[in-house]
Parts: structure tokens; sequence; C-alpha cells
């Protein structure tokens, strides 16, 4: 089942992080980026958070999830989400327990045309 627009928009006004968080809709539910990192997923009207030595210890406890079959335990936001000072620490320190994103490789035409010379004109 999709995630609804308006979920989405309610994780967004509790985590108090307007101008860094953003969203990416991918197979009608959405991954959450906090300053360029995935730190989080909505799926089925629910809301995950990857899983940190940070963020648990913030939390103290929590309940693992899973998003979607066949993906690895996140931690499932409950009670959390109507904490809005929990919840902004808690992506905060997700975000920076995350390594940055690998850079994605150069698409075949991009190499193609790189490796070739440009022809002077006399």
């Amino acid at each position: 089942m999709a995630s609804d627009q308006s979920f989405v928009e309610y994780v967004f006004e509790q985590a108090r992080l307007t101008d860094e968080l953003s969203y990416r809709k991918m197979f009608g539910e959405y991954a959450v980026y906090l300053r360029g990192k995935v730190v989080g997923l909505v799926c089925d009207n629910q809301f995950f958070v990857k899983p940190t030595d940070p963020g648990k210890a913030l939390l103290g406890r929590w309940t693992e999830g899973l998003p979607y079959p066949g993906a690895k335990p996140y931690l499932r936001m409950g009670e959390e989400l109507d904490a809005p000072d929990l919840l902004h620490r808690l992506l905060i320190v997700t975000a920076e327990a995350l390594p940055l994103p690998k850079p994605r490789p150069a698409s075949k035409t991009a190499r193609k045309s790189a490796g070739r010379a440009t022809p002077r004109t006399p």
C-alpha cells in the first residue's frame, strides 16, 4: 500500500527540519534525506529511521521493523512521532553517523565523450 503525501508532510512538520529535510518518491513510498543522506523511509504510512548506534543510544528503547519485504531492519517510529524534539535530534544524530553517499559513476556516454579528442581547425 502506498503512503499518503499527508503522512510525509506530518513527519516533516514533527521533525522541524524543513530547510534541510527532503524526500524522493520511489515506488509509491518515500526516501527521506537529511543533508544529502538517506536517514529514513516512509512506507505504508509508517516512518522508519536508519539504525545507528547514536540513534539507538538517544532513543534508549526502540522497536525495529521492516519497511518493505526483504529490507534490513530499521527503527520504526511510533510514539516518537509525537515527540518533535526527540525526532529532530534523532534525525540529526542519524545523519551525522551515516557516511556520505558514494558518487555515482559517470554514464557510458559521458565516459565515451570524455575520452575523445576535439578536432583542431587550422
